[in-house]
């Protein structure tokens, strides 16, 4: 089978799209035809070095096709099954994965990062990492949501807890987490200020369901907040040390920043007396639980939440998509056609 894999890390040559042995299933596992798999910032990340990743791997952590074959003892889907993957890689027998916090597994991973991921034609899996595809979804779609989606879900559902009425800013609309963070919150009830770099991002952020949008390069994010709200209550973080500070200024008394990236850089300075006295909340998150992608999945079955694809290109133009993520230029997700 065709398969992007890295060797080393590095810039977009060490991309490589090269003939592999196609994986063959065993008991309680399923062999997935890919379809369509998506970029996200992880991948970058990967390919340019993230410590302990095994090499060579495939890259790749969304992925969305059909079963074409069924190892022994399995039960949950039939041949031509259209699937949805998990992106989550867990070991379902600690004590977290039995009380449904898989993120936090001991031997938690990301599929594309400490496993070989979806940027392939064929991929074998255990069972639980498979769920049915929504019908009312293309295969492109399906691919574009399941770590962005988890992970906002995970972000302001389970750790924020965001309530209806709350005022949630949300910071690069434009990006995969962004929007789905947006769609997430107005889902919710919450007034959702949003913020993106451009006049087509900030368009796109509108059409989102977005209540103010701010264009962060050229308007005052902590003057805009101000006359909108006041302060919110709380911040969807995923940017880093470019946009700490204005996260912590725009806060509540009794907010929560969650974040979940440190895309411009990983240091932020806290103020302790802030913290204490106005009794707020930083929020760690990483992915999601597997209910998280369950619950996200159901949204999307009931058109309440719109996968948004970009742009998409073929396996063997990896290289220009990952370009195309670097820079920025993306409205959404970028999806790779298998």
């Amino acid at each position: 089978m065709k398969a992007a894999r890295i060797h080393e890390h590095g810039g977009r040559e060490v991309l490589r799209v090269e003939e592999i042995l196609k994986p063959d299933p065993q008991a309680g596992q399923v062999c997935i035809q890919l379809k369509a798999s998506a970029l996200n910032h992880l991948d970058i990340w990967v390919r340019k070095g993230i410590p302990g990743v095994p090499l060579p791997l495939i890259m790749g952590s969304d992925g969305a096709g059909v079963i074409c074959k069924l190892g022994e003892n399995t039960d949950k889907f039939s041949i031509g099954d259209p699937v949805i993957i998990q992106p989550l890689v867990y070991c379902g027998e600690c004590r977290n994965c039995q009380s449904g916090n898989e993120n936090v597994c001991d031997k938690m991973g990301i599929r594309g990062e400490s496993t070989d991921g979806t940027n392939c034609e064929f991929i074998v899996l255990d069972e639980k990492f498979v769920e049915p595809k929504p019908e009312n979804i293309s295969f492109s779609e399906a691919a574009a949501f399941p770590l962005v989606g988890q992970t906002a879900y995970q972000m302001l559902i389970n750790r924020a807890k965001i309530q209806p009425g709350e005022n949630v800013l949300v910071w690069g609309a434009g990006s995969g987490v962004g929007h789905m963070a947006v769609q997430i919150a107005k889902i919710v009830g919450c007034n959702v200020i949003a913020t993106a770099g451009s006049d087509e991002k900030c368009s796109f952020a509108n059409k989102l369901g977005a209540d103010l949008v701010v264009n962060h390069y050229n308007k005052n994010v902590i003057d805009e907040v101000k006359k909108f709200c006041g302060k919110v209550d709380v911040v969807f973080e995923h940017v880093g040390s470019a946009t700490w500070d204005i996260s912590m200024n725009v806060l509540n008394n009794g907010g929560r920043v969650v974040t979940c990236g440190a895309t411009t850089g990983p240091k932020a300075a806290i103020d302790l007396r802030h913290l204490f006295f106005k009794q707020q909340t930083i929020l760690g998150s990483t992915m999601g639980n597997a209910d998280a992608l369950t619950q996200v999945i159901k949204l999307i079955a009931d058109e309440k939440l719109i996968p948004q694809v970009d742009k998409i290109f073929s396996l063997d133009d990896i290289a220009i998509g990952h370009e195309y993520l670097e820079h920025s230029e993306q409205f959404g997700k970028v999806v790779i056609d298998i």
